[in-house]
């Protein structure tokens, strides 16, 4: 038996949480193969593929309007740095994937933010990073959201901005019918 002064240090592993959504997931039944509510462990030196291939990708998506492998992450350490990251890069040919407001072109790729929302076609996906010191392996721990990710994070909608420049709640327009004023009035 080994004592416990012995005892291997348990490591602090890095997790990306993902959090998925589409507006047709309970009649298309798209995310059937993912294993929800439940860690993964992925070893660091494989690269963690998206897509509705199943013989490449480990994460599928039972979408045939989903690319064979639609993106991939890779899990790496930076450069004098203890710092653990991800990085995107889009794998589809078809379909631009937006990270936060950056739009990834077919091999394009970027870091993952620690915290940002991956969009494709009608995918929501909320990706969050919690930081750990493993070198070895990773985890993934994917959760399903029956909200829209967008709606959830309570992003501002766009709304039209007047010609004055002026937009603000201040100007009550509910219950008014709109005006229409002439330029040329003084």
């Amino acid at each position: 038996m080994i004592s416990f002064e012995e005892a291997d240090t348990e490591e602090k592993i890095t997790c990306l949480h993902m959090t998925f959504y589409h507006p047709c997931q309970k009649d298309q039944m798209m995310f059937s193969c993912l294993n929800f509510c439940r860690p993964e462990q992925v070893r660091a030196d494989e690269v963690a593929k998206f897509g509705r291939d199943s013989n490449v990708c480990h994460y599928n998506l039972m979408d045939t309007r989903v690319s064979r492998i639609q993106f991939s992450l890779q899990f790496y350490r930076k450069l004098n740095s203890s710092e653990c990251c991800f990085e995107i890069k889009n794998m589809s040919k078809k379909t631009k994937l937006m990270v936060d407001q950056t739009e990834l072109g077919y091999l394009n790729k970027i870091d993952l933010p620690w915290k940002c929302v991956i969009l494709f076609g009608d995918y929501q996906i909320l990706a969050e990073t919690q930081e750990g010191a493993s070198m070895d392996y990773f985890e993934t721990y994917l959760h399903l959201s029956k909200v829209p990710i967008l709606q959830e994070r309570c992003l501002p909608s766009l709304q039209p901005i007047p010609e004055t420049g002026i937009s603000s709640p201040s100007f009550p327009s509910q219950g008014k019918s709109p005006t229409e004023i002439d330029e040329n009035e003084p």
